[in-house]
Parts: structure tokens; C-alpha cells; sequence
């Protein structure tokens, strides 16, 4: 049997399969993006795939804690196409 990764969200604080959660990057230049895919470069932070855990971390900035870099609406709004 396989172990499941799991990580934790930044806003709920939930530890999640991997699979249940979207991760959002940081890299090297500053840029930050949402990576489905799980594997880009760069610093990550995992959330939650439900608008509830969007919605607390857009409220919060925790996603601006956890990468240290201002995170733009427009990651948000990526984000919540992943809700589903």
C-alpha cells in the first residue's frame, strides 16, 4: 500500500491529500502563480479546493504570509476555476 501525501491548507490548517488541495507558487523573480499540475519551482503554499478556504485566505493574506510576496486578485480569481 501506497502512503498518501498529505500537506496542509494555509487557511484551514487542515492536513489534506494532496489531491484535494491547489498549490500556488512563488518563484525566484517574485511571480506568483496557481500550479495544478503541483510541481513548478518555487516556494508553495497549498489551499483547500473549496471557495470557504479561498475566500478565508484572500480575508486573512495568508498566502501572503506563507510566500512572503503580495498576492493579486487576479490568483484569487484563478483559484476559484479550481473549485469543484
Amino acid at each position: 500500500m501506497r502512503k498518501i501525501p498529505l500537506r496542509k491548507c494555509v487557511a484551514t490548517q487542515e492536513q489534506l491529500p494532496k489531491k484535494e488541495l491547489i498549490r500556488v507558487v512563488r518563484n525566484k523573480e517574485g511571480e506568483v502563480f496557481v500550479d495544478p499540475t503541483g510541481k513548478m519551482n518555487g516556494r508553495g503554499a497549498y489551499l483547500k479546493r473549496s471557495l470557504e478556504a479561498i475566500e478565508l485566505a484572500q480575508k486573512k493574506g495568508v498566502l501572503k504570509k506563507s510566500l512572503e510576496v503580495d498576492i493579486p486578485d487576479e490568483i484569487f480569481e484563478e483559484l476559484k476555476k479550481y473549485v469543484g
